[in-house]
């Protein structure tokens, strides 16, 4: 060891203060930040609890590994610059502008998440980004929907099918109520108040995550009434069978597609609006909260077209 240390010494070096910077590295070593790849699936851990719909969880991994793992995989989450986010989102910003935003929002919800655990010091795009990507005018994807006086229509048609009774009482039940598919579908006999004549849906089925009540019109209270003795009195109001499980979320599209009626499930939360903004003014703020609308006014939809040239009988 002493011959080592005077050929150190020799060379220029200094073998005591290499021996104390090294218990020095011992005593605090550098931090080891994880790759981008590992914190975005410590972000969808952390929030798959909060997510409604399983399919949430497989939609971002699905995206992040075609778009963003080629290029920031194995990067340190805080070596990410602007110019890596740049990579990842040009290829795509006016060939596929649905997809980039949706690229560009999980990407902005990782860092944020990397921001707040202390694993780097801010998100490296946010304005920045904006001033060198093309601004893309970008139409909202509207629901196909019915005009509201055709609604009437659609029930009875469907009504008069052979479809199976519980999906026909659901469908017509999501149509009065203005609820979204998977509120109908997870709809739970506990969740009835027969004496207020209430729908109340826990905060866990609702997209918002905020409890939301329901009032029930007289055709509504009949629909609960002939399904109470099919699947009554606890579990499921809808489920695909009695004693089954959740309906799946293609059902009532394929049964409107079978019958021929040009329009989703969720349209019909764009009919209601139509009607309550056309028949019932002043009322917009109170067909917002029937739509347990999080945001107000920002699912408003584009009112021109949607149904309004078709050649289906118009029907009270």
């Amino acid at each position: 060891m002493a011959a080592s240390n005077r050929t150190s010494v020799s060379e220029g070096q200094d073998p005591l203060a290499d021996r104390q910077a090294a218990r020095e590295a011992a005593r605090n070593p550098v931090p080891s930040f994880p790759t981008f790849a590992q914190t975005a699936a410590r972000v969808i851990e952390f929030r798959r609890p909060a997510w409604s719909n399983p399919k949430n969880a497989a939609q971002w991994e699905s995206t992040l590994a075609t778009y963003v793992f080629p290029f920031i995989s194995e990067t340190a989450v805080d070596e990410i610059t602007v110019a890596d986010v740049l990579a990842v989102l040009e290829p795509i910003w006016t060939t596929k502008p649905e997809t980039a935003s949706r690229v560009k929002q999980r990407l902005e919800t990782v860092m944020d998440w990397a921001v707040t655990n202390g694993l780097r010091l801010d998100y490296p795009a946010g304005k920045a980004l904006f001033k060198v990507l093309l601004q893309v005018n970008r139409e909202p994807n509207h629901h196909p929907a019915l005009h509201y006086s055709q609604v009437g229509w659609a029930l009875a048609k469907v009504r008069e099918s052979t479809s199976n009774l519980l999906t026909k009482l659901a469908f017509e039940f999501l149509v009065l109520t203005a609820a979204r598919s998977g509120e109908v579908r997870r709809a739970n006999w506990g969740e009835i108040l027969w004496d207020r004549r209430t729908w109340e849906i826990p905060h866990i089925n609702m997209k918002a995550r905020q409890f939301h009540r329901v009032s029930l019109s007289d055709r509504a209270m009949e629909i609960l009434q002939e399904a109470w003795p099919v699947t009554g009195p606890d579990g499921l109001i809808f489920p695909c069978e009695p004693g089954g499980g959740m309906v799946s979320d293609m059902t009532y599209n394929m049964m409107m597609k079978r019958l021929g009626i040009p329009a989703v499930p969720h349209g019909f939360r764009s009919s209601f609006w139509d009607w309550a903004e056309e028949l019932l003014e002043g009322y917009s703020l109170a067909a917002d909260a029937a739509l347990a609308h999080k945001e107000k006014r920002k699912a408003r939809p584009s009112r021109p077209t949607r149904g309004r040239t078709s050649s289906m009988p118009e029907s009270n």
